[in-house]
């Protein structure tokens, strides 16, 4: 005679014998199971910032999706501020020269990678250097970008398994920069964060 088992849920009793196996492929969501659900993601935020060591990413190669820029950091709060022409006299020894790439994740995320570039006076250094040598290969692979401490760069790490290539936002970059950078474009000299550097507040 078969052993029946009871139910975890307190069921009828399920003779295991019987029970059907399951072909888990019935279930499983499609890679694009929101847009067959007929939802679509609305971009509200985009991050600034470099890539996470473990992602794997995409640097978006059409030069119209990269900005020369001068950006100021605020390290302890960890943001970035977009400065305009008119506030940058304000803070010309700190802002940043500085290269915006349109990157994603394979998971679809999408971010602006800002990348130092040299000097006005051409001084470079090897993190900036191989940063900008990263951004260049993710343009055509998906990467994983590694800091190496003892090199001083990042170690481009190129992904083996046959990933599609991503699929980029429909928005143009001039409203996926305004999107990224909302709340945090200094366009005159006495916008709060500029004061509160010059101590006068």
């Amino acid at each position: 005679m078969t052993a029946l088992t009871n139910s975890p849920n307190g069921a009828a009793p399920v003779n295991p014998s019987t029970a059907p196996v399951l072909d888990l492929d019935q279930f499983r969501l499609s890679q694009d199971f929101a847009n067959s659900a007929g939802v679509a993601k609305l971009l509200t935020k985009i991050p600034v910032q470099k890539p996470n060591r473990h992602a794997f990413i995409r640097v978006n190669a059409n030069p119209e999706c990269q900005l020369q820029a001068s950006l100021l950091e605020l390290k302890e709060e960890r943001e970035f501020y977009l400065l305009g022409p008119d506030a940058l006299p304000a803070c010309a020894n700190e802002a940043i020269p500085m290269l915006l790439y349109l990157a994603i994740t394979r998971q679809g995320t999408v971010f602006i990678w800002p990348v130092r570039l040299p000097n006005s006076d051409g001084r470079d250094n090897e993190w900036h250097a191989s940063a900008r040598e990263a951004a260049l290969q993710a343009q055509h692979a998906w990467v994983s970008v590694r800091s190496n401490t003892e090199a001083r760069g990042y170690d481009v790490y190129r992904a083996t398994a046959n990933i599609p290539d991503p699929e980029w936002p429909a928005k143009p970059f001039n409203e996926l920069v305004s999107i990224a950078f909302k709340g945090r474009i200094i366009w005159s000299p006495d916008h709060d964060v500029l004061l509160r550097l010059g101590g006068e507040k």
